[in-house]
């Protein structure tokens, strides 16, 4: 079948199909846990023999993202497919394509997937970002310090995540020096600004181009890694509604099909955007338990042409994520955070505990959105 053929197809997937997956992450594992929720079968492809997602497929493909037999079972065997993460190589997703239904797009995918890619299409589609400059070669540093200000972040372009591959610089020779730490690839400087609190928006958009929007989430971050969400966001209604405005026109413009999020820099009163993620986001996990239809049923949704499900927020919620910084001998001390009844545990199944690594996250639900962010703090320090 060709991709134009696939493209076009929009019969309805229904449960008892096989539906496809690229990575075995924890998001993988979530989607995999939605999709069986619901009847449906799940192939994983990833290399790693103790991916997260593969324990809890029908099917674990334990190969490269582009090794070709793999590629050729995917295609044979699923009814569609999508992706965890953004790195997945955009021709593997080009190649299934051509042999049943991909969302989201490897388009809208490569986009995202690069930096510089992405800083350039929102600042050309007229979305205002924080100060920027693409950093090619060494000789491009000191224009690109001019340009955004110092201090500034220089960040790889490609497969930096959670803080890695970026570097805090204030000089031509801490730019050069983070540079060459860093392969001498293709980077981006980022610009400081005063920042007030960072928000981001989970949506998912449908092929017929309607959205779902979940509710604001206000993040806190350490050490670049996402530490807490609190839902809803203490921002003006204002402010939120306009967050969730533009994070829909930058799905539109992508044409995207799936499930997304879009960061965002609250600063001197407006939003820039920071990033945008072509999957379901750590930040969206309070949907998990706080929410009608949590993200991971959207993406099912979305990707096997089901009516949206309803994003509304059924209760204030403080998402925590859970590092692998909290274990010791025994493991973390689960019975603190268990002896309340208004938090939700999700652990992902990753064997290694390693410093900075996500191992699960949990939901403190409350009507009351201090007291939620009370015991959230509580609960990361009794751990």
């Amino acid at each position: 079948m060709s991709s134009k053929a696939v493209s076009d197809t929009k019969r309805l997937i229904l449960p008892g199909a096989t539906l496809g997956i690229l990575g075995g992450g924890q998001l993988g594992r979530m989607f995999t846990l939605a999709a069986r929720t619901m009847g449906y079968k799940v192939m994983v492809l990833d290399p790693d023999a103790a991916s997260p997602a593969g324990q809890m497929a029908d099917v674990h493909v334990q190969a490269d993202y582009t090794d070709p037999a793999a590629l050729k079972k995917l295609g044979a065997s699923c009814a569609a497919i999508t992706t965890e993460f953004e790195n997945v190589p955009a021709a593997s997703l080009i190649e299934l394509a051509r042999h049943c239904r991909v969302a989201p797009s490897a388009a809208a995918v490569a986009i995202a997937q690069d930096r510089g890619h992405e800083k350039t299409w929102l600042a050309d589609s007229g979305f205002a970002t924080a100060p920027f400059a693409l950093v090619n070669s060494e000789a491009d540093l000191e224009a690109a310090l001019a340009a955004t200000g110092t201090p500034a972040l220089l960040k790889v372009s490609r497969f930096g995540y959670d803080g890695k591959g970026q570097a805090r610089v204030a000089t031509l020779a801490e730019a050069r020096a983070a540079f060459q730490d860093f392969g001498r690839q293709a980077c981006v400087l980022e610009g400081f600004v005063k920042l007030e609190r960072e928000v981001s928006v989970v949506l998912a958009r449908d092929d017929a181009g309607q959205c779902a929007l979940f509710s604001v989430a206000e993040n806190r971050h350490e050490n670049g890694i996402l530490d807490l969400s609190i839902v809803p966001a203490r921002v003006p209604g204002s402010l939120a509604q306009q967050a969730r405005e533009v994070a829909q026109s930058v799905a539109g413009k992508l044409g995207y099909v799936g499930v997304m999020a879009v960061e965002f820099f609250v600063a001197d009163g407006g939003l820039l955007i920071n990033e945008v993620a072509p999957r379901p986001h750590n930040s969206g996990h309070y949907t998990l338990d706080a929410c009608v239809t949590d993200q991971f049923e959207q993406q099912v949704r979305v990707l096997c042409g089901l009516p949206l499900g309803d994003p509304r927020l059924l209760s204030p919620v403080v998402m925590l994520n859970i590092l692998g910084d909290r274990w010791n001998t025994n493991g973390p001390h689960w019975d603190a955070l268990l002896a309340h009844p208004n938090i939700k545990l999700h652990l992902y199944g990753k064997q290694a505990a390693r410093p900075g690594r996500k191992m699960g996250h949990c939901n403190v639900l409350d009507a009351d959105l201090d007291a939620a962010l009370r015991l959230a703090e509580q609960m990361r320090d009794a751990l």
